[in-house]
């Protein structure tokens, strides 16, 4: 280590630490991925990952991101060191014929997708090896962290907005429902009376006429009525006495 750098790393040591809420789920994968294209970055006031491909994401991206102090670049685990967890796996597997199989899928180039590939037939193993990786990787972000004065701390709970509950309506009551069917004849009958009021004789003649026609036939229809149902004698009789107007009628028709 040169001067340069052990004073850099003296200078962080004693640095004090400042609390940063860790995804450690997406901060896990920034760590596994060292793709040479793909560049993750912490950000230090939510504990987000953001991730960057070179030649999908905005070439001026690297930039803004250089420029926000909030961003940390995320050294991801070397392809070398993250071999070596699979050699120190495998001696682990109890299934001998499961680890003849990775140590013959680890040798040579591609060996890291042959190894996956393998133990996809295995889902104990394959359960196993994910605890394993996410052990070492766990050791990696910790020391990741310390050495840059990081302290992590958990990251706050997503609480979604609940809607307000909107009170049930209450159903009118008889009285209410009573109480606006009078006020509304009653805005009925004014209306009728301001009519009236600029109507000549004879209109009002007519509408008088017809008012008639229109309680004859509503009085006839209620004797019809209680008469089916076994209404009294007095009733129908009451009703029976309510003179149709048939000149009314014709008037109307002719008019």
């Amino acid at each position: 280590m040169s001067e340069a750098e052990e004073s850099e790393t003296v200078a962080i040591a004693s640095a004090p630490q400042r609390d940063i809420p860790v995804d450690w789920e997406a901060l896990e994968d920034a760590f596994e991925n060292n793709a040479p294209e793909v560049h993750s970055y912490l950000h230090l006031g939510t504990g987000e990952v953001l991730r960057v491909v070179d030649g999908i994401a905005d070439p001026e991206m690297h930039a803004r991101i250089a420029s926000d102090s909030e961003y940390v670049r995320v050294e991801p685990v070397s392809s070398r060191e993250q071999y070596r967890w699979m050699e120190r796996f495998i001696p682990m597997v109890e299934n001998e014929e499961l680890k003849q199989k990775l140590m013959r899928a680890i040798d040579g180039k591609g060996a890291f997708r042959r190894f996956k590939d393998v133990l996809m037939g295995y889902i104990q193993e394959r359960e196993q090896w994910f605890v394993f990786r996410s052990e070492r990787l766990r050791v990696f972000m910790e020391a990741w962290l310390a050495a840059h004065a990081f302290k992590p701390v958990p990251r706050p709970a997503y609480t979604p907005e609940v809607p307000p509950v909107k009170p049930t309506p209450v159903p009118p009551s008889q009285d209410q429902l009573a109480l606006r069917r009078g006020r509304g004849l009653e805005a009925l009958r004014k209306q009728l009376r301001d009519v009236a009021e600029n109507l000549g004789g004879r209109d009002l003649e007519k509408v008088i006429a017809f008012a008639e026609f229109v309680k004859a036939r509503r009085a006839s229809r209620s004797f019809g009525i209680r008469a089916e149902n076994g209404g009294t004698e007095s009733e129908i009789d009451e009703l029976v006495g309510t003179p149709a107007v048939p000149e009314v009628e014709d008037d109307l028709a002719g008019g």
